[in-house]
């Protein structure tokens, strides 16, 4: 017998370590999973915390006979462009370790022949001395290169695959005149300079025949932006703008003593001519402007300035992709600037001759003479700064500072918005209404089936409302979406109604439902104030809904459908009122449950002390009851925020997902959770912006991490000092 019991408690003893190692492990596996997760949150988004730098890949030398006037992306065999002595361009491609000449464009010595980088493409420029203008892609050369060897067919397919061909005034054209020119997408603009005056001509690109002149006098210098549709005037006064459909004669201040220096250019315009960098000798800064709409139109304003020390700017080039913009001084130094924020992130010091650079890619290329280097960036996405994320910005194209999140784009060279601020608002705008909405619903609920409740009464309700947490929430926002949106207008008024009257209507049924109650047969009686609750709750939706609207508008004179639509930005059906009522749904079981626990869990031998000292069910309820379970309500609520600031498929299917910096309830919204499942999947692996939404994943998680710890370090609190007290 004594053997049988000792084997039998070590079978126990060995079956209870094993369910210890077995449980303990797959606990260890769902803490190292999380680990995991939240490793790989922050390694895709640690990029942005890394200062961004260009490291020299190579350096090339050619003739000293020729002079490189533009660069090509000749890593990837884009080739760059050299002047020749004897009137031709030469193209030059990488082969090995050295740049060889692949093609010449001869011209004869009466053409004047330049290059044009547009977006990325470079294209040369061939003016006649007939003042007949060509423009021809610098690929075409390329294609050509690869079927012929002879130069002469080469010029002959360049003729063929010009992009645009017009004239100038032959009574303007002078070789011997300084002249510019600038291509966008829809114009080309030549200007010729003449003594004191300037002549432009515009022609729009896809109608060749729709050509504009302007001709200004007095002018020292102009810079052309044909993306914005307009012109920088330099006066001895300032500087001014002159748009394609204002006459000669308006002109449009810009700046003012300027301490404008007459040998260098002061005016560096980026790619789409929205934005354009002003060097100010006086004050010894570069100063970013804008266009912006003001009264009198389109015009450009003033954002940010960076100091420079002794030096004078060289060139400003912008990455494509990234909100990236290189700055070249004369001191070989290389400025890393966020072109939203104006933060310089990184500076860096060249020790090759450099004048000019260039964007391809992550690679920056800077040529000077008969000299040219390649440097690879690595970690461009930290250009990313706290102030680009978090503080207004002044974009293209808005009056004011302002906090936008606007990635997509249909080109390269566009302004991206990575401001998390409407976001942000965003969740936790609707997340606080959304409490609104459950917590009375909820907390309400559970003291009704923990306290007041009979018990059979209590095991019907309890899962019936719990089964409620079980409905997916993509089925409440599609009902939410399909059936509540279309009749926001008058919903919001009716609930707005019904939450304003309904504490009278439970008061008025709690006066009367005593008195009816007692005329009921006995096995009645006992949950009959659940159904005058009901009863009373429904007559007055019933009235909120079908009656309340035409009475109360009749009463004020006034049609609040119509004034409530014309106080919103964005449709009626799409704001946050909306969404709060669907996902102050989805959360109300998830803080009943708990919540009901708690208030169930207070041990009846309270209760009845309470009873026996003479306090009503009320004076308990609000004394005892409530103040020992307030650690596990204040829990559920906790829990029930941090749900709601997590959940995706309801704000992702009920609003128009508009991300708005506005606290206003009848506004739209874009929430962190659904910016991420709308985004993430089109975004490009490795870039800013992917790694921007893995930031905001990380944001997700530390918030509602930091939200559950909060509930449950209160919880603990309060219970210590229950115990204590």
């Amino acid at each position: 017998m004594t053997f049988d019991s000792n084997s039998m408690n070590k079978k126990r003893l060995r079956n209870d370590r094993r369910a210890r190692y077995v449980v303990t492990g797959f606990g260890g596996l769902v803490l190292l999973t999380l680990v995991i997760l939240v490793t790989h949150l922050i390694i895709q988004a640690l990029p942005l915390a890394y200062s961004p730098s260009l490291h020299l890949i190579a350096s090339y030398q050619i003739p000293k006979n020729e002079r490189i006037i533009i660069a090509g992306d000749f890593i990837n065999s884009q080739p760059l462009l050299v002047k020749k002595q004897d009137c031709r361009l030469g193209l030059k491609q990488l082969d090995k370790a050295n740049l060889v000449g692949i093609h010449d464009y001869i011209r004869p010595c009466g053409h004047v022949l330049s290059a044009q980088n547009m977006m990325g493409e470079n294209y040369i420029v061939d003016v006649s001395p007939n003042a007949q203008v060509r423009v021809l892609p610098v690929r075409s050369f390329i294609m050509s290169a690869s079927e012929s060897a002879d130069t002469s067919a080469h010029s002959a397919l360049a003729g063929q695959t010009q992009i645009m061909s017009f004239a100038l005034p032959k009574e303007e054209w002078n070789r011997r005149n300084e002249w510019n020119f600038a291509l966008s997408s829809k114009w080309a603009v030549v200007s010729i300079q003449r003594e004191n005056s300037i002549f432009i001509r515009w022609i729009n690109r896809q109608q060749p025949t729709n050509i504009i002149d302007k001709r200004f006098n007095n002018v020292e210098r102009s810079v052309l932006l044909p993306g914005s549709e307009s012109v920088l005037l330099q006066f001895d006064d300032g500087l001014f703008l002159n748009r394609l459909r204002d006459d000669d004669a308006t002109l449009q201040p810009i700046a003012g003593d300027l301490g404008l220096a007459s040998d260098a250019p002061i005016v560096f315009p980026l790619a789409k001519d929205r934005t354009f960098f002003l060097v100010n000798s006086n004050a010894r800064t570069l100063t970013r402007w804008v266009i912006s709409k003001s009264e009198k139109g389109l015009t450009f304003e003033p954002t940010y300035h960076i100091p420079l020390v002794d030096e004078k700017v060289l060139d400003v080039a912008e990455h494509a992709s990234i909100n990236l913009v290189a700055v070249m001084t004369s001191k070989g130094r290389l400025l890393l600037v966020n072109r939203v924020s104006g933060d310089v992130v990184s500076v860096q010091k060249f020790n090759h001759p450099v004048a000019n650079i260039i964007w391809y890619g992550d690679k920056l290329y800077g040529f000077f003479d008969t000299a040219v280097s390649v440097w690879e960036g690595k970690h461009l996405s930290g250009i990313t700064t706290w102030a680009s994320l978090f503080e207004p910005q002044h974009y293209e194209g808005y009056e004011t500072e302002n906090t936008v999140w606007q990635t997509t784009s249909a080109s390269d060279y566009q302004e991206a918005k990575f401001s998390l601020t409407p976001l942000l608002i965003g969740s936790i705008k609707a997340s606080l209404l959304a409490l609104l909405i459950a917590i009375p619903v909820a907390i309400g609920a559970a003291i009704y089936t923990a306290f007041f409740a009979k018990s059979r009464l209590r095991n019907i309700v309890k899962p019936a409302i719990e089964l409620l947490e079980a409905i997916p929430s993509v089925l409440i926002g599609f009902i939410a979406a399909i059936w509540l949106s279309p009749k926001a207008e008058q919903f919001l008024f009716s609930f707005a109604f019904f939450l304003i009257v309904i504490p009278f209507v439970l008061i008025a049924v709690a006066l009367v439902q005593r008195p009816v109650a007692d005329y009921l047969p006995k096995r009645f009686r006992h949950g009959a104030e659940l159904m005058f609750a009901l009863g009373g709750v429904f007559v007055l939706g019933f009235v909120s809904v079908e009656f309340a609207p035409s009475i109360v508008f009749s009463l004020i004179g006034v049609d609040g459908f119509t004034l409530l639509a014309s106080e919103s930005n964005s449709p009626i059906g799409k704001t946050t009122i909306v969404v709060a009522l669907a996902l102050g749904v989805a959360i109300s079981p998830s803080i009943y449950s708990l919540a009901e626990d708690a208030i169930n869990g207070v041990p009846k031998d309270l209760k009845h002390a309470s009873f026996a000292l003479g306090a009503t069910r009320l004076q308990t309820l609000l004394h005892v009851v409530l103040h020992v379970a307030l650690p596990g309500i204040v829990a559920a609520i906790m829990l029930g925020f941090g749900r709601a600031f997590g959940e995706t498929m309801i704000v992702l299917m009920v609003t128009g997902n508009t991300p708005i910096s506005s606290w206003g309830l009848i506004e739209g919204l874009r929430a962190l959770t659904a910016n991420l499942a709308i985004e993430l999947p089109e975004a490009e692996v490795t870039s800013a912006h992917y790694q921007i939404l893995f930031l905001t994943a990380c944001i997700l998680f530390l918030f509602t991490f930091m939200v559950n710890t909060i509930a449950e370090l209160l919880r603990q609190r309060l219970r210590s000092r229950q115990h204590h007290a």
